[in-house]
């Protein structure tokens, strides 16, 4: 039996948070936790050997290899999920039976377009969300409700509409702890994300 923790492998930059919220809310309404490299802020673990144990305990991931952008000022893509990528697969390909049970998707945001920088992956099923949040709500939505074992997971539109219903509600539930908006964290919000969820969803 596979946990239920996901590894989200994504840029965490201000204008790809929309998808990062949506996927750790789609995560969490889907019966999963939500795990990535933000959860732990600890000066004396080096960060890479962080990344390397979140993988180790997730046997599910998400993958975003969408943003291949030039930064503009280094001028040069960035390859940190490229990475982590390659060492979730490789966990999953060298690692123990434990290991060996690892699933996951891996998005893109126009169709084939990781042929011309990450052509090594070209026989894994890679899922396109072209930019779009309902996109992406459909396509995690169907690959959550095939490894969810209850089978509780509702469709892409539903949890897009009760996405939206959220976003409403988080500054409200962020004055009521008396937390700025720009103040929260990933754990704020993913907390704040699996509170609603059982207050305003699960029966």
């Amino acid at each position: 039996m596979n946990n239920q923790d996901v590894f989200i492998n994504c840029p965490f930059s201000e204008d790809f948070k929309p998808f990062f919220h949506a996927m750790v809310f789609a995560v969490v309404r889907s019966g999963f936790t939500p795990r990535c490299a933000l959860e732990a802020d600890d000066s004396s673990e080096n960060r890479f050997d962080k990344i390397c144990q979140i993988i180790k305990q997730c046997d599910y991931g998400i993958h975003d290899i969408s943003k291949i952008e030039l930064d503009e000022k280094s001028a040069l893509p960035r390859f940190n999920m490229p990475l982590e990528l390659g060492l979730f697969l490789a966990a999953k390909k060298f690692g123990n039976a434990t290991q060996r049970r690892k699933k996951c998707i891996i998005f893109e945001s126009r169709p084939y377009e990781y042929q011309k920088f990450i052509s090594d992956i070209a026989g894994q099923d890679i899922h396109c969300h072209h930019k779009s949040l309902p996109k992406l709500f459909i396509e995690l939505s169907a690959w959550m409700r095939r490894e969810n074992e209850d089978g509780m997971v509702p469709g892409g539109n539903t949890i897009k509409k009760e996405y939206q219903k959220f976003q409403k509600a988080v500054p409200r539930l962020c004055r009521k702890i008396g937390l700025q908006t720009s103040e929260m964290t990933y754990l704020d919000y993913r907390r704040m994300v699996e509170k609603w969820a059982v207050s305003s969803i699960v029966p």
